[in-house]
């Protein structure tokens, strides 16, 4: 199998069990599902991933890569914070259910990770993801935008409006369109603005 072959087929596992883990959870699924599912034997499986913690892991850090570069390019797309915000809120519901459910995925599977694993991952989550949106937030406050408060809390409070739509299941009853996000935006910001 060729190096391109090699990373086509990682790249279907990836995407079959990202999908697989946000419906089903960690525990309830195994590496024979995950085998069968893509259409490959379990041997194929465990030569690209070691264990199933394996496999988690590399969903999770490729989509903190890519809210990293999310969040970067809106902090240099956008010059003022109220902008930042509504873009990042509109390029994160903009994103299939299945990859922005990954978020949901990290909080309720973290758990699962041995101490290692997740000791790594909470490094990567915090200084690819909360601390980027943080240090939005702070420069937000700098500059007058947002009242001085408790950064960590604004943060936790802009990702709980839109928590609910990091669920599969969420999808039917408010579809987040454009105009969604812009309402979660302006929600958020009302209560943050410095009057």
């Amino acid at each position: 199998m060729s190096e391109s072959q090699q990373g086509n087929a990682r790249q279907q596992i990836l995407l079959v069990a990202k999908q697989l883990f946000a419906r089903q959870g960690y525990r309830g699924l195994s590496m024979r599902e995950i085998a069968e599912a893509v259409g490959v034997s379990k041997a194929a499986l465990y030569y690209h991933f070691k264990d199933k913690e394996q496999l988690l892991l590399a969903i999770l850090d490729a989509y903190l890569d890519e809210l990293e570069t999310i969040i970067d390019g809106v902090c240099l797309e956008c010059t003022d914070c109220r902008t930042q915000i509504q873009s990042f809120v509109e390029e994160i519901l903009s994103q299939p259910v299945e990859q922005r459910s990954v978020i949901r995925l990290s909080s309720q599977e973290f758990t699962q990770l041995s101490d290692p694993a997740r000791q790594a991952f909470y490094l990567s989550y915090h200084q690819k993801f909360i601390d980027k949106i943080t240090a939005m937030i702070v420069r937000g406050m700098q500059k007058g935008e947002i009242r001085p408060m408790e950064p960590a809390l604004v943060v936790w409070a802009l990702l709980g409006i839109m928590y609910p739509y990091f669920y599969p299941s969420h999808v039917a009853e408010v579809m987040p369109t454009r105009e969604v996000a812009q309402q979660i935006s302006r929600i958020f910001w009302q209560g943050v603005a410095n009057p």
